[in-house]
């Protein structure tokens, strides 16, 4: 009978928490400025251990004064440990992060696992903490879009609530990461969502708030870097940070395409090697490490020493040259770590560099190199991410400091628009693209009420496998109503060859042109692989227009359209034809 009473007060809790979970799913919206609150003390506490293991295990493992074989050794073993780790069992935890979360966000309803989470922390504190020169703060990012996410399955929220969540946790992690809490909310909406009108605003303002809060109690109140009090020496200052604002844009469109160049090479290498690929990072860190032990770690300290004035200009050149070598190729090759530190020590180096030339100038009309080091970050930071308002937010908020905000809106419009001009395509949509992954632009995202691919979606077809013959494929295409094939590998889609591409690639003697037996058999018997030219090929997303798949089937004189994953090119989710998208626009047909 106790047996029984047990079991039956187990079935009453199971009930009562199934009721619970049904009361929070009808009444998501009171439940998320609560939720906001949880991703943001937990976010916080995250960031946090993320500060300690990085910034004191780094201290412990390489310590200044230390042995030469340690700054040599720890980079390369830390990279091939992690590498393998990444490879085998984290694979969601490579790169930056913030790719990623936008990738959960906009192609995959907001899910973040709590393998990619786990990963991500650990194997990130692994890697900075043994010396490559990458950040956290993309890191956290993701860690704290995926606590917001993994909040909001665990409460069987819906997914469009989830998907608001990730805002919410890439918000908190950046007012902890930087001790910046108004920056991270603009970073959270200008970025991360791309509106800064985004209804969600009051869960990321709690959300940052409460990270803030969280971290000024842990460690207490301390900005990120210690910087005195600049003034304005002259009018004739603003013509200097003007052309600090040119040489931030140079060096971050040059840093966004080395770093692209690079890591496209290492994606071409075969996929056996991609675990040992982070070596040949840390390797080259180690190397320059031996002999220059500023390049290990992602050197904050030693850009509170350009700040104040307190770094030659040799070494700052010097800093600058293996700094943008060392990052794209630890990053490039597949180790975990972001951006957002490593642009702002190249930016601090960049300005104290043009400061220090301008100082020696016109002493008596310019301020010390500090000031323009100070401006340096946030010009570099507004090239390689492209988020202005973020930048100037974050620079006045660790400096506190009114003086500074012009000077870093001229540095940043310029830095900006020289970016944009040499690197056409933001770092982190070119990330996404090389991985497969398609981001919803912000004109896509603004003309949501429009009729849709997914309204007209078709089943797959026709496929036509990669190591098909021309001829083969040629009958086989001939044997359906289109004139287009979709060309699939082990991967999924690779591209579309239409029935003209196949009947002029086989070949004909002049006097047989009419006769279809007049058929080369080197032409005819080869794959149609050979075909292809290049990895791009047309497609469309389930949430893009229809007549945005009649402009690119019009450009390609194409009969369908392949619709495709955001989250991965390759993976066909149907099609949409020349017909039904016609027909959708009411037009005759015969």
């Amino acid at each position: 009978m106790a047996e029984g009473m047990q079991s039956e007060d187990r079935r009453w809790w199971q009930l009562s928490l199934t009721e619970r979970i049904a009361s929070l799913r009808r009444r998501e919206s009171q439940v998320f400025l609560l939720l906001s609150l949880v991703i943001g003390a937990l976010t916080g506490l995250v960031v946090v251990a993320f500060i300690l293991l990085t910034e004191r295990m780094g201290m412990r493992l390489y310590p200044i004064g230390g042995e030469p074989w340690r700054r040599l050794a720890l980079p390369v073993a830390g990279s091939l440990g992690i590498g393998y780790l990444l490879y085998r069992s984290f694979p969601g935890a490579r790169g930056s992060g913030v790719p990623q979360t936008k990738a959960a966000l906009f192609a995959n309803g907001g899910r973040i696992s709590l393998r990619t989470v786990l990963g991500k922390f650990f194997c990130t504190s692994a890697t900075l903490a043994s010396g490559i020169p990458l950040g956290r703060e993309g890191p956290s990012v993701q860690v704290g879009a995926g606590i917001g996410s993994l909040l909001g399955q665990w409460l069987g929220l819906s997914t469009e609530q989830i998907q608001n969540l990730i805002p919410v946790g890439a918000a908190a992690a950046i007012a902890a990461a930087f001790n910046t809490p108004l920056a991270a909310v603009v970073f959270s909406l200008e970025e991360v969502m791309g509106d800064l009108n985004a209804p969600i605003m009051g869960g990321v303002v709690l959300a940052s708030a409460t990270a803030w809060v969280v971290l000024r109690l842990l460690l207490g109140d301390h900005p990120l870097f210690t910087v005195p009090q600049y003034h304005l020496v002259s009018a004739a200052e603003f013509g200097v940070y003007a052309v600090l604002g040119i040489a931030g844009g140079i060096v971050s469109a040059l840093f966004a395409k080395l770093l692209l160049n690079l890591r496209l090479r290492f994606r071409q290498m075969p996929q056996k090697t991609v675990w040992f690929q982070p070596v040949a990072g840390g390797l080259l860190v180690g190397a320059m490490g031996w002999f220059v032990p500023q390049v290990l770690g992602v050197g904050y300290s030693y850009v509170g020493d350009a700040l104040n004035g307190r770094m030659a200009l040799h070494l700052m050149l010097l800093l600058l040259a293996l700094k943008l070598i060392a990052v794209t190729t630890s990053y490039a090759s597949g180790n975990a770590g972001g951006i957002f530190g490593p642009s702002l020590f190249l930016g601090a180096m960049v300005g104290g560099i043009v400061g220090t030339f301008a100082h020696h100038l016109f002493p008596l009309h310019t301020a010390t190199a500090g000031a323009y080091a100070l401006v340096g970050m946030g010009a570099v930071f507004a090239g390689v991410v492209r988020t202005p308002m973020t930048s100037v937010l974050m620079i006045f908020e660790m400096t506190q400091d009114y003086a500074v905000i012009v000077p870093l809106m001229i540095a940043n419009l310029v830095s900006l628009f020289v970016a944009s001009r040499l690197q056409r395509e933001p770092i982190y949509e070119a990330l996404a693209t090389q991985d497969g992954i398609h981001l919803p632009s912000a004109k896509t995202r603004q003309r949501l009420d429009r009729r849709t691919a997914a309204s007209i979606l078709r089943p797959a077809g026709p496929l036509l496998d990669v190591a098909t013959t021309v001829q083969q494929a040629l009958a086989e295409l001939r044997a359906t109503a289109f004139r287009t094939g979709l060309v699939t590998d082990h991967r999924g889609l690779i591209g579309l060859l239409t029935l003209e591409q196949l009947e002029s690639a086989i070949s004909r003697p002049e006097s047989a042109i009419s006769s279809s037996e007049a058929i080369s058999p080197i032409e005819a018997l080869s794959p149609i692989k050979a075909l292809l030219t290049g990895s791009a090929f047309p497609h469309i997303h389930a949430d893009q227009g229809i007549d945005l798949a009649l402009e690119r089937m019009g450009e390609k004189n194409l009969d369908l359209l392949p619709v495709v994953s955001r989250a991965d090119v390759h993976q066909i989710e149907g099609i949409v034809t020349l017909h039904d998208v016609l027909d959708a626009f009411g037009v005759p047909q015969t």
